[in-house]
C-alpha cells in the first residue's frame, strides 16, 4: 500500500463508534473508506454535510454531492445538507468530537502549519483555523517528508494556523503525541525503525516505554 493509504488506515483506528468526525481536505478524506467494521460514526464535510460516506464506485459519481475537496461522495441515509453558516455553527459551536487534517509542518511543541506556503499563491486559510480550535481532538494526517525534508520540526517556518497545538500525529511512519515535555513517538510503522524515524524527523522525540509497531485496519468496508 502507499503511504496516504497506509496514513487513512492508521487514523481510521482512531475514529469511535457515536462520534462526529471531520474530514479535511485532500489526505484526511481517505479515512472514510477505512471505518472499522462495527464502527458507526457520523462523518462531517466543512462544505455542508453531515452523513458523509465514502468515494462511490467509478461511474456513480454525483457531482452535486461532494466533500470541502471538491471530490465526490457519498451520502448515507439520514444525511443532512446545509450551507456554510449552519456548518460554521457545528464546528464554532464545540459540536465536532475529532478533526482530522493534513498538514505541512508540526513543530515540536505541536503547533500545526497548514495553510499557507510563504511566496505561494493561496485561497486564504479557509476553515483550518475554525477546526482546529473547534473541535475537541484534533488528528493530523500528514506524510513525514517533502521532499526530503523533515515535515515534524523545531520550529515552525510556515505561518500558524492556530496557537491550539494539535492532539496526535499520523504520518506513513510514526505515531507521535505532543506532550508538555515534547514529541512522545507511540508507534513505528511496519517494517520501520526509530531510527529510522529520528534521521527523518528535525524536532527531537522522546521514545514512549511502550512503544509499538503501527496497527492499521485491516478491512476494506467502506461506510457506503
Amino acid at each position: 500500500m502507499n503511504a496516504k493509504e497506509l496514513i487513512a488506515r492508521r487514523v481510521a483506528l482512531e475514529i469511535k463508534s457515536g462520534t462526529l468526525v471531520n474530514l479535511g481536505i485532500g489526505l484526511p478524506t481517505w479515512v472514510a473508506n477505512f471505518i472499522p467494521e462495527g464502527v458507526s460514526v457520523t462523518l462531517d464535510s466543512e462544505n455542508g454535510l453531515v452523513g458523509m460516506g465514502g468515494k462511490p464506485p467509478s461511474g456513480l459519481e454525483n457531482w452535486n454531492l461532494t466533500d470541502a475537496g471538491a471530490s465526490p461522495v457519498t451520502a448515507l441515509p439520514g444525511a443532512a445538507a446545509f450551507d456554510s453558516s449552519v456548518s460554521f455553527g457545528l464546528i464554532r459551536g464545540g459540536h465536532l468530537d475529532v478533526t482530522v487534517l493534513g498538514g505541512l509542518q508540526v513543530d515540536s511543541e505541536g503547533h500545526l502549519a497548514n495553510w499557507m506556503v510563504p511566496g505561494k499563491m493561496v485561497p486564504g486559510m479557509g476553515g483550518a483555523m475554525d477546526l482546529l480550535n473547534g473541535a475537541r481532538r484534533v488528528i493530523i494526517a500528514m506524510q513525514h517528508t517533502a521532499q526530503g525534508a523533515p515535515k515534524i520540526v523545531k520550529k515552525c517556518t510556515f505561518p500558524l494556523t492556530s496557537i491550539r497545538v494539535v492532539d496526535l500525529i499520523v504520518t506513513e511512519l510514526a505515531v507521535i503525541q505532543p506532550s508538555a515535555a515534547g514529541l512522545v513517538l507511540l508507534e513505528y510503522a511496519p517494517g520501520v525503525s526509530v531510527a529510522d524515524i529520528r534521521q527523518a524527523t528535525e524536532a527531537p522525540l522522546i521514545v514512549s516505554e511502550n512503544v509499538r509497531e503501527m496497527k492499521l485496519v485491516q478491512n476494506e468496508v467502506p461506510v457506503v
